[in-house]
């Protein structure tokens, strides 16, 4: 095995990303199984929702997760642990919708927090016996937002969790430390996915990408090379951090 193939493969590593049946979980799915990884892709549908056009590697297994059920979290990790181990976790599982702050029903604030939240940290804690077992040191890797950052309007439940993501992300890294597990994560910008297209109309799209240094919406390609990096022996030295991947949109500012 050569210097590129031990630092960035991911062969061998067992991995569970959530969220994972369309847009940026599905790529992402199919980038960790492409660097050699055993990725089981969960989501309510258990299936993939939209075709990709690109093959998918037979490393991938698909089943179904609600990570606003707790004792459904318990069940399929537990599967999953048992089976074989856990390596890296990755909480991608995310929910949004369009309505002014003032007019938010508490069904669908706890919803969104219910999922972006409370799914987060309860994958993380039924995930924790089999990362601190890990061989190759244990992974967390929680998808964010630049919503966390900065302010949007008509997304407040949503910029509540993404912020709470931070949290989560930094407390865990110092309190898991010791304990094999290294706890990152990523803030996209603007990627074309379902979620994304339900709060963009065409105003919003021309501010967009008029505040963004590299004036385009980023690929799903380029999100997934971060979350297979921080996955792989090259990231054994970072832990705490978030990485915004978002066309310089975060240096720019809003």
């Amino acid at each position: 095995m050569n210097y590129l193939e031990k630092t960035f493969s991911l062969k061998g590593l067992r991995v569970v990303i959530t969220g994972a049946s369309s847009g940026l979980g599905l790529h992402q799915a199919i980038a960790l199984a492409n660097c050699g990884a055993t990725v089981f892709a969960l989501s309510r549908t258990g299936t993939p929702k939209v075709e990709v056009d690109t093959t998918m590697p037979e490393s991938i297994n698909f089943d179904k997760l609600d990570v606003s059920s707790p004792s459904d979290i318990r069940r399929k990790f537990d599967e999953i642990g048992e089976a074989g181990g856990i390596d890296v976790l990755v909480n991608n599982a995310g929910i949004t919708q369009r309505v002014r702050a003032e007019q938010i029903s508490e069904e669908q604030w706890r919803s969104i927090h219910d999922v972006n939240v409370d799914g987060v940290f309860r994958c993380s804690q039924a995930a924790y016996p089999y990362l601190k077992k890990s061989t190759h040191v244990g992974r967390v890797i929680n998808i964010s937002s630049m919503a966390s950052y900065l302010g949007f309007s008509e997304v407040v439940p949503y910029s509540s969790s993404k912020s709470a993501v931070l949290g989560i992300t930094r407390g865990l890294a110092v309190e898991w430390s010791r304990d094999n597990i290294l706890v990152n994560s990523i803030s996209p910008g603007w990627f074309p996915s379902l979620m994304s297209q339900q709060v963009m109309d065409p105003d919003r799209k021309s501010k967009i990408l008029n505040r963004m240094p590299l004036h385009r919406f980023g690929r799903p390609e380029e999100l997934s090379a971060m979350t297979c990096f921080l996955a792989s022996p090259a990231a054994t030295y970072i832990t705490g951090q978030d990485f915004s991947v978002d066309g310089g949109a975060l240096a720019f500012g809003f």
